[in-house]
């Protein structure tokens, strides 16, 4: 086996689409027994969107995705604060998309099982422990889950693609902290919901100084019944002392409870949003604590790096989580080509070009700018205004766009600019 990923979620499976266009043998696995679509919405960001075009996805994505129109702030009360164009709207050369989480990843594992076979994912199958080199291939110790039994594999290469709670990273990085809460907890859920707003809205709505909404629809099936699957997210923030979002490991599919989010949207409305009536109409509500991880000095040594989740796990700010594996993996398995045979040096070359810019990522949605400037509209009226002018100065909404360009990490003009980080 040349590399092998642990975890197929999307970084790892666009990892292993990325690799094969390169002409390099690759094997997933992953400790579920089943891949499902669970999860809610996220966002793909142009530069996401471009690596993921040029892997022959495009037309998949057109067909499952919403690339939205605009993103607006409002206040608490509904008013319009900010705006501004999304994707192909704002000059960039490709989309951005709105899909469901899990159904982006069903779509990356049927293009991996259908360009690398069947056997290329291998699940209820979950990474143990690195063992001993054995000249140039590291030994991997794995678990088969179904029959109980520890076996070992020989790579030229380990990529930990295993998330928040990566065990390649603790393997790497023995005695780390847990995930760090800023004492937001989240609540998420999709509803069947008429269009609104438009149709094609990312609506950001109050303050995460307090409570603060984000509503997008994700499905471009429903869109095409005339309907609207609503993705939305509750950020309210608590005392970080209380612990209130830690109760457990961070589990993105812990279950939450609509009794403990509707009291902070009551009377919510943002235009012909009523946004308690949304959330009382979500079937599956899933919390969880907003954390991420301070950002490493290395990924890895030897044969061995992190991607995604488990090298740089961020706060939902930007538009980041996915969109920042995804280039991760283009990147890899572009420097694994141009550095071969030598997998070593393509790992070292993949994290210097990588490391440094995303953790600066990491550091700017723990800044969470733009929403300085929201929480500055909450106390400077409170209860809502009639022109925005009123409350912010020109150079305060300015500081919105630039807060979104510190958060997304690719500017439009330099998108368009930069090369492919495909290769041949």
């Amino acid at each position: 086996m040349d590399v092998l990923v642990a975890g197929a979620g999307i970084g790892g499976l666009t990892t292993a689409l990325s690799l094969h266009a390169a002409g390099i043998g690759v094997r997933v696995v992953d400790a579920v027994e089943q891949l499902r679509p669970v999860g809610v919405g996220i966002n793909l960001l142009p530069y996401a969107v471009r690596e993921l075009t040029e892997l022959g996805l495009g037309a998949e994505l057109a067909a499952t995705a919403v690339p939205p129109d605009e993103m607006v702030h409002f206040d608490r009360h509904g008013n319009r604060i900010w705006s501004e164009p999304r994707g192909l709207a704002l000059g960039y050369h490709w989309p951005q998309y709105s899909v469901h989480r899990g159904a982006l990843q069903l779509l990356l594992l049927d293009a991996v099982r259908d360009r690398l076979g069947e056997r290329a994912v291998h699940t209820g199958t979950a990474f143990v422990r690195m063992a001993d080199r054995e000249g140039a291939a590291l030994r991997v110790v794995l678990r088969d889950r179904g029959r109980a039994r520890e076996y070992s594999v020989r790579v030229a290469a380990l990529v930990g693609a295993d998330g928040l709670h990566s065990a390649v990273r603790a393997q790497l990085h023995p005695g780390e902290r847990p995930p760090l809460w800023n004492g937001i907890r989240m609540w998420r859920g999709t509803a069947d919901w008429h269009p609104v707003l438009g149709g094609r809205t990312v609506a950001v709505a109050g303050s995460n100084a307090t409570a603060k909404l984000v509503v997008y629809p994700i499905s471009r099936h429903a869109e095409e019944r005339g309907r609207a699957l609503l993705n939305w997210v509750a950020e309210v923030r608590f005392p970080v002392e209380h612990h209130l979002g830690l109760a457990g490991p961070a589990d993105w599919n812990r279950s939450g409870r609509l009794s403990d989010v509707l009291p902070h949207y009551a009377g919510w409305r943002i235009g012909d949003l009523d946004v308690p009536a949304l959330l009382a109409a979500t079937r599956h509500i899933l919390e969880y604590p907003m954390v991420d991880r301070d950002p490493l000095p290395f990924w890895g040594r030897g044969p061995v790096t992190l991607l995604g989740d488990a090298a740089h796990p961020m706060y939902p700010v930007g538009s980041n989580g996915g969109s920042q594996a995804i280039l991760d993996a283009r990147v890899l398995a572009r420097c694994l080509a141009l550095a071969s045979p030598d997998r070593e040096a393509g790992l070292r070359a993949y994290e210097s070009v990588r490391r440094e810019a995303v953790n600066a990522v990491v550091l700017a949605n723990r800044d969470m700018p733009a929403d300085r400037v929201l929480q500055t509209v909450a106390e400077r009226a409170p209860e809502g205004f009639a022109h925005v002018q009123d409350v912010l100065t020109p150079d305060e909404l300015a500081a919105i766009d630039e807060a979104y360009r510190s958060t997304t990490g690719m500017d439009v003009a330099e998108l368009n600019a930069r090369g492919s980080w495909g290769v041949g």
